[in-house]
């Protein structure tokens, strides 16, 4: 049980300095940073969508200098080549043999600004790394750094120029996450944090490569209870059944969803996994995945009201 405890405290110990070290550059989004830090814990891919402006971009940018791992950003355009993502083999004159140059993917954390402008053929490039941990080029397969951890941006309001992902590569993403306006006083906040000079340029790292992964192995510890994981169970499989859902959530979602709520027991102190945990999980992460039916479309019927109605109708198991 002390060892249980102590492993938690590392967790809490962790929270509080990168929930800190990002509120130093992020004001207010506590619930998107909380999310963005399971996911560190799970190494789950992230999407933000949101409108331009409201800070994707920085909350990416922020968490990857919170945490000392190598970093990358890939800026998507329509002209955007796959090697120029993995790399190539060139010619090396001088020792007359093919070497590899690695691409921006060879880094622990990549940012992929407004993914949704690269074309299908770039964005399936990514699909590989994504779920394996590694790229092919040229037949040769290339083992990924760990941990890596793919942070993607995209804008729903632009349409011209730009390619909706495919419904494998959403699958790939633990979480799809948004921002939203600030409020009044945030807002007026923003405007005074950022009036000498931007506070990312001085913002430390709160933690090493080697510890980030053994938190990463310790959150994986925390308990599930027999009548939680048949909740989570019971979620995933009602949105395939549901009758206004085309797609429901995928055995990728349900595996997914269950090692982010160890994750986000971890991070708020619990070595247990709690329905309210799945519950808070349920959008953030089967929410990009469903796909709804034509008619429940014409009649505004979002993913959202379905994954309300679905866990409004099943019974929360209850402690006896």
């Amino acid at each position: 049980m002390g060892d249980s405890n102590q492993q938690l405290n590392q967790i809490a110990t962790f929270t509080n300095r990168f929930m800190d070290n990002v509120g130093k550059v992020i004001v207010g989004r506590r619930d998107a940073v909380e999310l963005i830090l399971v996911a560190l814990l799970c190494e789950g891919h992230v999407l933000i969508e949101d409108v331009p402006g409201t800070g994707k971009t920085m909350l990416a940018k922020t968490t990857a200098k919170s945490v000392s791992c190598s970093f990358q950003r890939i800026q998507c355009t329509p002209d955007l080549l796959p090697s120029d993502i993995t790399g190539i083999h060139y010619f090396n004159q001088k020792t007359a043999e093919f070497e590899f140059r690695p691409g921006p993917i060879m880094a622990n954390i990549l940012l992929v600004d407004e993914i949704n402008r690269a074309t299908p053929r770039t964005q399936s490039c990514l699909l590989e790394c994504m779920q394996e941990q590694q790229v092919t080029v040229d037949l040769e397969t290339i083992l990924l750094p760990r941990p890596f951890l793919l942070i993607a941006t995209q804008n729903p309001v632009e349409l011209e120029g730009t390619f909706p992902l495919p419904e494998a590569q959403l699958d790939r993403f633990l979480m799809k996450i948004t921002m939203g306006y600030p409020e009044e006083d945030e807002e007026e906040a923003i405007l005074q944090r950022f009036q000498q000079e931007n506070p990312l340029a001085s913002l430390p790292s709160v933690i090493e490569t080697k510890e980030l992964l053994a938190l990463q192995k310790l959150s994986r510890q925390v308990y599930v209870e027999d009548s939680v994981r048949s909740y989570l169970l019971a979620i995933t499989r009602a949105t395939r059944e549901h009758g206004s859902v085309e797609l429901g959530a995928s055995p990728r979602a349900s595996l997914n969803l269950d090692l982010a709520s160890r994750a986000l027991a971890a991070v708020r102190g619990r070595g247990y996994v709690i329905p309210d945990d799945v519950k808070y999980l349920a959008l953030p992460i089967l929410g990009h995945r469903l796909i709804a039916k034509p008619e429940a479309r014409l009649r505004k019927h979002s993913t959202e009201a379905i994954l309300g109605e679905v866990l409004s109708n099943l019974p929360v198991p209850v402690e006896e």
